[in-house]
């Protein structure tokens, strides 16, 4: 019988698909579960009682981001297959340093029992390992209070218990521990070996150990541990089924908990909070009880080191802040007004703009491979079966449907500096070439948000009045009220917000620029999306100064910071970070930047860098200095 209908073809899946199902697999075998739900996100590892979260790996990636990725399912597997919660629970010490160690320890034994056996294990979990050194910039450091101590307790017990060396990003992290060390529990950790199959008593040589390094705190549980053991031989069938079940569950329910904090960076980062770190600066859920809610967004510790480290970075106060929209800074009227004045300033520019913000759209729409799917239920009516309708008025309607196309899944967030340096000509072309590019971007299908970032006073405003009416305390931190300026919501039609640039003509906006937390507030936006490309575009004329916090900090305060930010975003971060500096050299401060001599350049320049990031492919390449980031 013949027929007009056309069979319609299966959705093309995405290349990592078959890796994910790989991985999944190999951590089932591992693990030694059969009905566990593994998720693949841009977000922190986490370990539940019945579903695992791993990094998303990159569109394309390399043998060696997959080795990365492997390492992660690998080392969450081993801690389900060979770790006990409810033995780690009760010998935990209660000190936060002590605990520290102690979890990187018990981390370590159940990666050495994998690694002993399997080697391709072993290699998965020395690339892990090894990349995670090399994203804390640890190979550097040159004092013992910028190495924590927990990092290098289980690197040494992992070489005691593997014969592996540290990673060549973290030896310097061993080096400048291993004497203390060595001198204080040598033996110790010559006894580990002999226990690694034994977590109870390889537990008790690593209380030992803390012990010997004046660690040794009690956990607290010791009391509970004979009724306790004395429980498990019997006690459980005297309670009844019910009451040993509730006890099951709640034993669980606090290894849930570990396990989620554990798997923040896996177990080393735990070793961050070591005594070089400020209380202030220990995230939430630091305690084992304290679980992370499992949507939130993976944001790891940040690295001690002894350049980018930003932990003392703070505000005095941030009740005088302010996060708000052009619209509210500004009424309609002179909204238009200065959006006028913005258009006859560079009527002769615009042109320019366009004709590249044309040449870049060509090059976007050529990477658009249009895809139907038809003969559906509902979409679009397809006029080439009205036909068989005519012929046939008791057939059914068929309608299509476009097929979602990875280029279009993709959000731009263009950061425009709103400093008093900024005033002139560089901010009437970058608020000119914001407006072409949003546009031109939104013709294809690519969301666009445009920010801007400055103060609310010079000098420090109500912030510094605060600060010397406390009595001027020492090392008070960012000492100025913030404002963060959004032009343009992703989610915002470009006809609705296209006056709004006309703000940054305003006399007056124009102050101070804190870039790091500008930065830090940008990219948080980004992460929020869902979008499953996400790119971070950062304008700006000079390094952040603010006279009020520079006055009263070191001199490197806001610089240091900066760098903090810019390294989590590049190194630990699915958004892809790219800037571009007016007069000033960014390419100190970020791994993909462009510097331009004229304002004039920023529009071919913007163009020109977004279309080569369009033209390579996200997660493409290795982590070398033309990428500024890795999509995992």
């Amino acid at each position: 019988m013949a027929t007009n209908r056309t069979t319609g073809k299966a959705p093309k899946e995405a290349p990592s698909e078959p890796f994910k199902r790989a991985v999944t697999g190999c951590f089932k075998a591992i693990a030694g579960v059969s009905e566990f739900e593994v998720t693949f996100a841009s977000e922190r590892p986490a370990l539940g009682p019945d579903r695992v979260r791993l990094p998303e790996p990159p569109r394309r990636f390399t043998l060696q981001d997959a080795a990365i990725v492997r390492g992660h399912a690998d080392s969450l597997a081993l801690r389900r297959a060979c770790h006990d919660p409810g033995v780690h629970r009760k010998m935990l010490p209660q000190g936060e340093v002590a605990r520290g160690v102690f979890e990187a320890v018990e981390q370590a034994r159940v990666e050495a029992i994998g690694g002993n056996r399997m080697p391709g294990v072993k290699r998965n979990l020395a690339a892990m390992l090894q990349d995670r050194y090399h994203r804390a910039n640890f190979a550097d450091i040159t004092e013992r209070s910028e190495a924590p101590i927990a990092d290098a307790v289980a690197l040494m017990v992992r070489e005691r218990l593997t014969g592996e060396p540290p990673p060549p990003d973290a030896r310097r992290v061993v080096d400048l521990w291993r004497p203390f060390i060595e001198e204080r529990a040598e033996g110790d950790l010559a006894r580990l070996i002999d226990s690694i199959e034994n977590q109870k008593k390889f537990g008790e040589i690593a209380r030992d150990l803390l012990a010997s390094l004046d660690m040794g705190e009690e956990s607290g549980l010791d009391t509970e541990q004979e009724p306790e053991e004395n429980e498990n031989e019997g006690g459980a069938d005297e309670q009844g089924g019910e009451n040993g079940e509730s006890r099951e569950d709640d034993s669980q329910q606090g290894a849930t908990e570990m396990e989620a904090e554990l798997s923040e960076e896996e177990m080393p980062d735990s070793a961050a909070q070591s005594e070089a770190a400020p209380p202030a600066d220990v995230p939430d859920g630091t305690e084992m009880g304290d679980s992370e809610e499992p949507a939130e967004p993976w944001s790891p510790r940040p690295p001690m080191t002894h350049d980018n480290r930003g932990p003392e970075y703070h505000a005095f106060t941030t009740k005088f802040d302010e996060e708000t929209s052009a619209e509210d800074l500004c009424d309609p009227e002179e909204l238009t007004r200065l959006r006028s004045y913005l258009d006859k300033q560079l009527a002769h520019l615009q042109g320019v703009v366009a004709r590249l913000a044309n040449r870049l759209q060509r090059k976007l729409l050529a990477q658009q491979n249009r895809a139907w799917e038809f003969d559906l239920e509902e979409g679009v009516l397809d006029p080439a079966r009205l036909p068989r309708v005519i012929m046939d008025p008791m057939a059914a309607l068929s309608f299509k449907r476009e097929r979602d196309t990875d280029f279009r899944d993709t959000v731009v967030t263009l950061l425009i500096d709103n400093s008093g340096s900024m005033r002139g000509r560089p901010i009437t072309v970058a608020a000119t070439c914001a407006d072409i590019l949003a546009r031109t971007l939104e013709r294809c299908g690519v969301k666009v948000e445009v920010l801007g970032f400055t103060t609310r006073a010079w000098k420090g405003g109500q912030s510094r009045e605060a600060w010397l009416a406390a009595g001027k305390p020492a090392t008070p931190g960012r000492l100025n009220d913030l404002r963060h300026i959004i032009y343009k919501s992703a989610d915002a039609p470009w006809r609705r917000a296209r006056r709004n640039l006309g703000l940054m003509m305003r006399e007056g906006l124009l102050k101070e620029n804190i870039d790091g937390e500008a930065l830090d507030w940008a990219h948080k936006r980004l992460l929020a999306r869902t979008e499953a490309r996400r790119i971070l575009m950062m304008i700006s004329d000079g390094a952040p100064v603010d006279d009020s916090t520079l006055s009263v900090n070191a001199g490197n305060y806001l610089e240091r910071h900066l760098r903090h930010i810019i390294t989590e975003i590049e190194t630990r971060s699915p958004v892809e970070l790219i800037a571009i500096g007016i007069g000033h050299d960014v390419t100190r401060y970020y791994r993909r930047a462009v510097t331009i001599v004229d304002a004039e350049e920023l529009g071919g320049v913007m163009t020109e860098k977004l279309a080569e990031l369009f033209e390579e492919t996200p997660g493409g390449g290795g982590k070398g200095a033309s990428r500024g980031g890795r999509l995992h």
